[in-house]
């Protein structure tokens, strides 16, 4: 009896299924993938973009640029001035990429407003303080964004936090618009704000550049008359200072009641 194979004028036929399994046999096996070294790539590759590991470097870049900013001292264009070999259209458009570069190391707007009036008097210091705010103010949001939101939203846990996260998120234009136009508020924190809440960057590029206007204009007004300090322009350039701050002081004063039973 013939199981594998049959006879047929002296030849021999193989089955398919011996044939299949001689294959099966004579085909090498390939080698093993390197999966330790894979999963350990991976692994590091979790760590380091984690959302912990962003705001840590977050973290770290604005230190550096706090602590250059205290070396470098840019209170000083106050009294030495611009480099002469900068001049018109330039010496504006690298003042506005000064500006917005120190505001993200947390130099104070209002000593960068009044430098721009010192320097470039109103009209030009004006454009160029203006043009650095939203600078800084959309950096920092970008950087806050890409790399501290993820970290820092899961910690929105308490009735203030979760109140003004509610409003930025919902109502993002006007509640940057408000928070720019009154001057208590401070603006790198209202950045990074914004940043870790859900609202857009146009919304809040949009609001920043107009809410920034009247407070910016009467400090390089300020400062482009520093010299003259009686003056009509420096002294109602010191009453829009002044009369915003207090009506804003008085807004929170009497919306503290509201904000504690929330």
């Amino acid at each position: 009896m013939l199981d594998a194979t049959t006879r047929s004028g002296g030849t021999a036929a193989v089955s398919p299924r011996a044939a299949a399994n001689d294959l099966a046999v004579a085909v090498p096996t390939a080698a093993p993938t390197l999966a330790p070294a894979t999963g350990f790539a991976a692994r590091c590759a979790r760590v380091l973009l984690s959302p912990w590991s962003r705001l840590s470097l977050l973290v770290v870049l604005l230190a550096s640029a706090a602590s250059a900013m205290l070396v470098l001292e840019p209170q000083r264009l106050l009294t030495d001035g611009w480099p002469d070999r900068l001049g018109g259209a330039a010496a504006v458009l690298a003042y506005a990429v000064a500006y917005g570069v120190c505001t993200v190391a947390f130099v104070p707007r209002p000593l960068l407003n009044l430098a721009a009036g010192a320097l470039f008097a109103s009209q030009l210091g004006l454009a160029a303080a203006l043009g650095g705010t939203v600078l800084g103010a959309g950096l920092a949001f970008c950087l806050g964004r890409a790399l501290g939101q993820e970290a820092l939203r899961p910690l929105l846990r308490g009735r203030w936090l979760k109140a003004a996260d509610d409003q930025l998120s919902r109502h993002g234009f006007r509640s940057m618009l408000a928070a720019r136009l009154f001057p208590g508020i401070p603006f790198a924190a209202s950045n990074y704000c914004a940043a870790v809440s859900r609202m857009g960057l146009l919304p809040f590029l949009l609001a920043t550049a107009l809410g920034s206007v009247p407070n910016t204009a009467a400090y390089v007004v300020a400062g482009a008359r520093a010299s003259t300090p009686t003056s009509p322009a420096f002294l109602i350039a010191l009453a829009c200072i002044a009369v915003p701050g207090l009506a804003g002081a008085a807004v929170a004063w009497r919306k503290r009641h509201k904000l504690r039973g929330r």
